[in-house]
């Protein structure tokens, strides 16, 4: 008898743990498909809406970047993205100082700058054009992605379409500002000293750099304006950068 009642109680046991178990179970599953408190209260976005917001801040922070680079001093006393003397052509800049052309090597930088800073001005309608290239599908990963993450996409789908696009209205530009009336007197003499002591001459292609520069100083530009709307609420000058960029 006394073993028959254990038996009863053990089973008894057995099915009341086993119960236990299936409620909680169930409660995890429940509590894992109802919102949370803070996710409820985020404004539920559509891919539509997020890509407005995407395509909205970086129109934003275009327009920023080309208002404060496509003046004077944009780029030259901008150090974050100022055009140095052309690194392949270094040499050619001590050679010059010690021959005492330090004027038109101040000179020459200056106008390398203006070259830059008169080039984007031409710069908004490229950049505006590449946004449309952006798809629905990219939205939630490029909104989710960190500061910077729309530049870097916009960077790595239009780097070279800008680059072709660029390179004529650098050029324009250069000639404009009459670049080259400082850069040839001194590769010129960098390159007859060269000649004399059999050193290897440098011709760097002006226009590349520029272009380079200029385009890549504007990303810089824009991807602290994009991550200046993701981390700060006064920066959503519009209904659309408040509601996608409030969701984060």
């Amino acid at each position: 008898m006394e073993k028959s009642k254990l038996m009863i109680l053990g089973l008894t046991v057995s099915l009341v743990l086993a119960s236990c178990e299936v409620l909680e179970e169930a409660t995890k599953t429940v509590s894992q498909n109802l919102p949370s408190a803070a996710t409820s209260n985020k404004p539920q976005l559509t891919n539509q809406e997020v890509i407005s917001g995407l395509k909205e801040a970086l129109s934003v922070g275009i327009k920023n970047s080309v208002s404060v680079t496509s003046v004077t001093d944009g780029f030259l006393k901008n150090t974050a993205i100022r055009l140095p003397f052309p690194p392949d052509a270094i040499k050619v800049r001590q050679k010059a100082l010690d021959l005492g052309m330090s004027a038109q090597v101040d000179k020459f930088e200056t106008t390398l700058n203006r070259a830059a800073e008169e080039a984007v001005k031409e710069a908004l309608p490229i950049f505006t054009n590449a946004i449309t290239s952006m798809t629905i599908s990219d939205g939630f990963a490029i909104l989710n992605g960190g500061n910077g993450a729309a530049t870097r996409y916009l960077k790595e789908k239009t780097t070279a379409q800008l680059t072709s696009a660029f390179r004529p209205r650098v050029e324009a530009a250069i000639s404009k500002v009459q670049l080259t009336q400082y850069w040839e007197p001194i590769i010129n003499k960098y390159n007859g000293a060269m000649t004399l002591t059999g050193g290897q001459k440098l011709n760097p292609d002006l226009n590349q750099f520029v272009t380079e520069r200029a385009i890549a100083g504007l990303f810089i530009m824009v991807e602290k304006e994009e991550n200046k709307i993701r981390l700060d609420p006064m920066a959503r000058v519009t209904d659309i950068l408040k509601k996608v960029f409030g969701s984060l």
